[in-house]
C-alpha cells in the first residue's frame, strides 16, 4: 500500500488508533454525521478575512499569516474537546514546514469557544511527533485494525456504526 502519514492521521491517532487504521485504509466515517458537518461548516466559515488555506501535500493548513515578521500557521477546530490531538496535528504541520526549511509557530483556533492556543515545535515535541509518525506507520502496516475499544469519544464518533454494530 502506498502510504504517507498526514496531519489528519496524526489527529486521529491521538484520539483512537482504530480510527487511524480505518482512515489510512480508506474506510471513511459516515460523511453525513452531524458532528462532521458542523466541523466542515466551521472550517469553511471561520476566520474568512484571514483565511489563506495552503496544501503542502501531507499537510493542509487552514490558515497562514505573517505577524510581527513571523510566520503563523493556524488550525481551526470545532471544539477544544480534542485539544491534545489538535495540538499534535498542528505540531505535525510545523514539523513538515521545518523539514522544508520554513520556520513557523502555530495557533489552535476554536472560534465557537473564542479560544486561541499557542503551539511551538521545540526539540522535545519534535521527537514526540517523529515517534508518533513511526508508530502510525507500524499501525497502518498491520493487516487488520486494532480491536474496537470503547473510549470516551465513541458516543459521538462517525465510525460508531462500524465499530459497534
Amino acid at each position: 500500500m502506498d502510504f504517507s502519514v498526514t496531519g489528519t492521521l496524526v489527529w486521529y491517532y491521538y484520539i483512537c488508533p482504530r480510527e487511524t487504521w480505518l482512515m489510512a485504509h480508506q474506510i471513511f466515517p459516515d460523511q453525513d454525521d452531524e458532528n462532521m458537518a458542523i466541523g466542515r461548516s466551521i472550517g469553511e466559515n471561520a476566520y474568512k478575512r484571514e483565511k489563506k488555506e495552503i496544501d503542502l501535500g501531507l499537510a493542509k493548513l487552514d490558515l497562514i499569516r505573517h505577524e510581527n515578521g513571523e510566520l503563523v500557521v493556524g488550525e481551526i477546530k470545532k471544539t477544544s474537546r480534542f485539544l491534545d490531538s489538535a495540538t499534535h496535528q498542528l505540531l505535525f504541520y510545523l514539523l513538515q514546514m521545518k523539514d522544508m526549511g520554513i520556520a513557523a509557530r502555530g495557533e489552535l483556533l476554536i472560534p465557537e469557544e473564542k479560544k486561541r492556543f499557542e503551539v511551538e515545535l521545540d526539540p522535545e515535541r519534535e521527537a514526540e511527533i517523529r515517534k508518533a509518525i513511526e508508530d502510525i506507520e507500524e499501525l497502518v502496516d498491520e493487516p487488520l485494525p486494532p480491536r474496537a475499544k470503547r473510549i470516551k469519544y465513541c458516543r459521538q464518533c462517525a465510525y460508531g456504526e462500524f465499530c459497534w454494530s
